[in-house]
């Protein structure tokens, strides 16, 4: 029960490993300018998260020889509404997001190979702010997850973390140029989790971390209907940041699960569809008590 607790507590990507405790949200979503919203208007988004990873982490960050592989594929839609409101001068919006999850897990030291493919829990952000400057971007925004998921603690590949959780997130993007071909952005979201149901535990709280630097390359740089590119560099990091509470669990609660993570990325537009492309793959490291592994992010907006 120790080994399978230890492996349940990696979740890079939402619904990964259902399991003991870990983090709600999907690192890796955004990347560059992951801190700008778009003008009023609704939007629809189509995330497709590929994590793959065959080394576990433990307490110490060492590699764990206990025969760990897994493969996540993550599709998750999100909505985004503008209603056209204005709070604090900034630009009002709510949106929800829906992930559905497929993950194929095998621990040979614990004999268990299995596989599983459901709904996740739902993020609902009803309340959300962003403001637009001369060489500037902001937003915050408040939201909740709720446990819809699958969640069965006998399967650790069952997608849902069966616990409420909070989630504020406030960040920034800034143009170092007049002409807005630069940006540095970063987004940081804080989780708070609630007690999971039936049991005596609550997951520690935590702490994700999203940045970006792009360039927009010259606007006569065009590939047929696929225009308007920006290329950079995109990653993550997320700390637990609170020991996990309550009786009914057997694990160090002073040991706090991180993970770091880095890669390319490369975005354009279709004009012609209203649709935005983004491709990202970003490569962990620096991991503790946790899987260690790569995310691919092949992300869809489109604008109604």
């Amino acid at each position: 029960m120790v080994l399978v607790a230890a492996v349940l507590l990696a979740a890079p990507v939402q619904g990964q490993a259902g399991g003991i405790a870990g983090n709600q949200f999907t690192n890796g979503g955004d990347g560059i300018k992951t801190a700008t919203a778009p003008p009023p208007g609704t939007y629809y988004r189509f995330y497709n998260f590929f994590y793959t990873a065959d080394r576990m982490r433990d307490g110490s960050g060492d590699k764990m020889d206990i025969d760990f592989d897994v493969f996540v594929y993550a599709n998750v839609h999100r909505l985004i509404h503008f209603p056209g409101w204005t709070v604090l001068g900034g630009d009002f919006f709510s949106n929800i997001v829906i992930p559905v999850v497929y993950t194929d897990l095998k621990i040979g030291a614990a004999g268990i190979k299995e596989d599983d493919f459901s709904l996740g829990d739902i993020f609902v952000e009803p309340v959300a702010l962003a403001w637009h400057g001369e060489r500037w971007d902001a937003a915050v925004g408040i939201g909740v997850w709720v446990p819809t998921g699958y969640f069965d603690k006998d399967k650790p590949s069952s997608p849902g973390k069966d616990y409420w959780s909070g989630m504020f997130s406030a960040g920034a993007t800034l143009y170092l140029d007049a002409a807005k071909t630069w940006s540095v952005s970063a987004l940081g979201r804080y989780e708070v989790h609630g007690k999971r149901r039936g049991v005596d535990l609550t997951p520690g709280d935590d702490f994700h971390f999203e940045w970006g630097i792009g360039k927009a390359l010259p606007k006569d740089w065009k590939m047929g209907p696929l225009q308007f590119w920006e290329v950079g560099v995109a990653g993550y990091a997320q700390w637990q940041v609170t020991d996990d509470r309550g009786r009914d669990f057997d694990w160090d609660k002073s040991v706090h699960d991180r993970v770091f993570a880095a890669g390319p990325e490369i975005r354009c537009m279709i004009p012609a569809w209203k649709t935005v492309v983004e491709l990202r793959s970003l490569k962990e490291f620096g991991a503790v008590d946790r899987s260690e592994g790569i995310l691919t992010a092949l992300v869809l907006t489109k604008a109604f």
